[in-house]
């Protein structure tokens, strides 16, 4: 599905709760519909108010969240939590099946893409139940922390072989 027929299926989804629920259609509450669908990937509340203030669009940290509760109702926005740090959003429609690789030491989260990973088997068993998206959480400790980890070793080993030669010398 290209970007425009997503957008306009996900602006008629919202249009069509927004009236089931009795709220007002606001051009904020479209606004940030649009400006979460027109980019990809993972953001939180706060990077999403300044790249919105940035692109030359008003709104308000408030109106942010009460759309983002909407949107998050009406399953047009996932929110992860990743350990400990901010919760993050990203779409729910016009993303591939992905999953999360999530260091434990610096909080980096990066995206896998991993094809479809359910066996025919499951896929079967599955049968009454239409899956919308899926998402695995990977925790453990990227390659820039284990690199950093293994120089702070090696430096501290140097720094105790040094004085330990020090100490001889006494």
């Amino acid at each position: 599905m290209d970007n425009s027929k997503l957008k306009e299926q996900v602006r008629n989804e919202f249009t069509e709760y927004l009236n089931l629920h009795k709220h007002r259609k606001t051009p904020e509450r479209y606004a940030i519909l649009e400006h979460i669908y027109s980019t990809k990937g993972h953001f939180d509340m706060e990077s999403l108010y300044v790249t919105m203030t940035e692109s030359g669009f008003r709104v308000s940290r408030a109106t942010l969240y009460n759309t983002i509760e909407l949107l998050l109702d009406c399953s047009l926005v996932v929110k992860h939590q990743f350990g400990a740090n901010v919760s993050q959003y990203e779409r729910a429609y016009g993303n591939e099946n992905h999953d999360h690789l999530i260091c434990l030491n610096c909080g980096e989260v990066k995206e896998y893409k991993n094809g479809n990973l359910f066996t025919a088997t499951q896929q079967r068993k599955l049968q009454r139940f239409r899956v919308s998206y899926y998402s695995m959480y990977i925790y453990g400790i990227c390659n820039k922390c284990v690199r950093a980890k293994a120089a702070e070793e090696k430096k501290k080993k140097k720094t105790e072989n040094t004085n330990i030669r020090i100490n001889k010398k006494k």
